[in-house]
């Protein structure tokens, strides 16, 4: 196998892993409210099954998987203390592989936020058409 796709395979495990162990923080009640909050969002959104910007629109799909989750997961990771998140990444290293959580509040979310996106369009067409 080609060293680039090695590369990126180990990325890609390492990236989950840090998501399952950003998961795990947020969890702890010893990570302050607003990393809890932060975290939240972030791991809803990367587990979530729907995306906000669909991945069948060109060069846009992709980027919020590229850019917006490991810029959050960046910035979620600054705001836990690292002793919190070093227990939180080995019991991740540990649990890798077991069933992933599953953030129905944060899919809802989203559906609601597409949704009222359709329906503001549905009716401009319509203030449009008078």
């Amino acid at each position: 196998m080609p060293k680039f796709l090695e590369k990126w395979k180990q990325n890609t495990r390492h990236l989950k892993i840090e998501v399952f162990a950003l998961y795990l923080a947020y969890r702890d009640p010893r990570t302050p409210r607003f990393a809890r909050v932060f975290a939240a969002c972030v791991v809803g959104y990367a587990f979530c099954p729907i995306d906000l910007i669909p991945d069948f629109i060109p060069v846009l799909g992709y980027l919020d998987d590229l850019i917006l989750v490991p810029l959050g997961i960046k910035i979620a990771l600054g705001l836990i203390p690292p002793e919190i998140m070093s227990e939180c990444r080995e019991k991740a290293g540990r649990l890798t592989g077991q069933d992933k959580p599953v953030h129905f509040i944060a899919a809802g979310i989203i559906v609601l936020i597409w949704l009222s996106s359709l329906l503001f369009m549905v009716y401009l067409l319509n203030c449009t058409k008078r």
